[in-house]
């Protein structure tokens, strides 16, 4: 296969349900929902109990194209059959060993990642659970670089404003968002964010300043590009002050942006990237991969994690990174992204400013903070997208997106559309 869809047929990727038994289990399903989970949510718009391939199925047997893809998770689409084979058959020799021992899938990844992001001989991977948690790692890492020149520690960390990094202490203290921040402080200290123009980072960076944390596109603050050659003057600055060029691939990595990873289309290599997300289609893992005389930094007992790099997700993440190298999804990705967005500004619509991002991770600026009512209508069209804001809808469908899921897209985008 060569970046076509392989949803063709629902049945070759997931089975049914018995209906009595699902609705006995979804039965009263919001108001159990409400009485159980944390209150850290809003109320879900639907139960889905099936996937294949691009589309979800709800309790009620409802279809919904999948354009979201658990917010850029599910690189394969749902119920993959190659996906569900490796995770059923690595549950049954080793799902978990603990840090204490290696894995032959856990080593392989590892390399694997050396490979794509270009980290090469010198590179090392950690592995752990989540974006967040490869972030909290980058954290500690930027902290590990103190700077040799005597009396003068690095003690500065650079982020940008609207950023975000992640939801635990570190990773919100990076996250350039007031208001995730307020309810927590004091977060750890340190950090500075600066607004993502050269006039910012040339007069932010120095020799006090550890490491810069970057998203080469700001995904949760409405799919925001970085000026074009941002991430090449960061890269020159950094290197000349001795500074810590740390990028969140966490959203665009695993070939969502038309590369392996989105500055790779920038030509740079960073000191250190944190990935998540699609690079396990679905089973949680994270990873952060280090570049060169940064690999030396971390020391023995410096950092870990119980579940980090055990074989059921170290197996899953080969198993989908491998698929996506030899379907030509990222060259996929490229291409369908393109087509995608020419779709969207074919609609011709008052209430379609732009189209932000690259490949398969797209924000549509809308001329009116109409997003959320926009993203209700699209789900009544049967079609799942995302306001990232009152005034952007992201998109972030699986790699595997063909001709006839754009086809279907455009016929339900622009029913919602046309409700506005």
């Amino acid at each position: 296969m060569t970046g076509e869809t392989i949803t063709d047929s629902p049945a070759t990727y997931a089975g049914t349900t018995d209906a009595a038994t699902l609705a006995e289990r979804s039965e009263g399903w919001r108001d159990r929902y409400t009485a159980a989970m944390m209150l850290t949510f809003a109320p879900p718009r639907a139960m889905l109990v099936r996937g294949a391939g691009c589309y979800v199925w709800d309790e009620n047997g409802t279809e919904y194209l999948d354009f979201l893809a658990g917010i850029a998770v599910n690189s394969l689409g749902h119920a993959h059959p190659e996906m569900v084979a490796a995770v059923s058959a690595q549950v049954g020799t080793l799902a978990h060993i603990s840090n204490y021992f290696a894995s032959p899938s856990q080593i392989e990844l590892a390399e694997r990642l050396k490979r794509i992001t270009g980290a090469g001989p010198a590179g090392r991977v950690y592995f752990c659970n989540s974006g967040a948690e490869a972030n909290e790692a980058a954290f500690k890492l930027a902290r590990l670089n103190i700077g040799s020149e005597p009396g003068r520690p690095r003690t500065r960390i650079l982020s940008l404003h609207e950023s975000f990094h992640g939801r635990t202490m570190g990773a919100l203290a990076l996250s350039g968002k007031p208001a995730m921040r307020a309810p927590f402080l004091p977060v750890p200290g340190g950090v500075e964010h600066i607004h993502a123009t050269f006039e910012a980072l040339e007069a932010a960076i120095d020799d006090t300043v550890a490491a810069l944390f970057l998203e080469p596109v700001q995904g949760e603050a409405g799919v925001i590009d970085l000026p074009d050659g941002f991430l090449r003057r960061a890269r020159e600055l950094c290197t000349r002050h001795g500074v810590l060029l740390i990028l969140d691939e966490v959203q665009t990595g695993a070939g969502r942006t038309g590369d392996w990873f989105a500055y790779q289309h920038d030509g740079i290599l960073p000191d250190a990237i944190s990935i998540a997300k699609g690079i396990g289609g679905g089973v949680p893992i994270g990873a952060l991969v280090t570049f060169g005389a940064t690999s030396e930094l971390f020391q023995r007992g410096q950092h870990g994690s119980t579940f980090g790099g055990n074989p059921l997700a170290t197996t899953t993440a080969n198993t989908v990174l491998g698929i996506i190298e030899r379907d030509g999804l990222v060259a996929n990705a490229a291409r369908r992204g393109e087509q995608l967005r020419d779709l969207i500004l074919g609609f011709d619509s008052p209430h379609i400013l732009e189209v932000r991002g690259r490949g398969l991770l797209l924000g549509i600026g809308l001329a009116e903070p109409v997003a959320l009512k926009l993203a209700d209508a699209a789900l009544e069209a049967g079609l799942i997208i995302n306001a990232a804001n009152e005034s952007t809808i992201r998109l972030a469908p699986p790699l595997i997106v063909g001709e006839a899921e754009l086809a279907e897209f455009g016929r339900r985008f622009g029913l919602a559309l046309a409700s506005l």
